[in-house]
């Protein structure tokens, strides 16, 4: 494994507390917040869709995301490098929670390079922080 850390790119849903931005950004990520790229209240498919456009990792804090990604990253051609960072923690607690994740994300991004259909899938919650390959 390099011992370069990876830069990498995430997508902010709208409901994702600014906070999840700041931390993300100070730890040299880049950084998408919904607002700035679409319209407010836009569908989840098009948050989907732009956020994988711009090869980022959407960050998402309500289920419907999740739904989302289980039912159409794997199989359907159309989410297929979908990444998803769910965050099932509450609200207040987002931030730290990121900040506690960050280097596992990073592995996981990191071990998802080279494959064809790169993407990670992370939910962190108040007391767990899960992944799927």
């Amino acid at each position: 494994m390099s011992s370069k850390k990876p830069r990498l790119k995430f997508f902010l849903d709208e409901s994702v507390p600014d906070s999840v931005g700041r931390i993300l950004a100070a730890d040299e990520h880049d950084v998408i917040f919904l607002r700035d790229a679409i319209a407010l209240g836009s569908p989840d498919q098009l948050v989907c869709a732009v956020s994988q456009a711009n090869e980022a990792i959407l960050v998402a804090i309500d289920g419907d995301m999740k739904r989302l990604a289980k039912r159409h990253g794997v199989s359907n051609q159309r989410y297929r490098k979908l990444s998803l960072l769910k965050l099932s923690c509450r609200e207040p607690r987002a931030a730290q929670r990121v900040k506690e994740a960050l280097t596992l994300i990073e592995h996981e991004w990191h071990f998802s390079q080279g494959q064809s259909d790169r993407r990670i899938f992370v939910e962190i919650g108040d007391a767990s922080i899960s992944t799927r390959r």
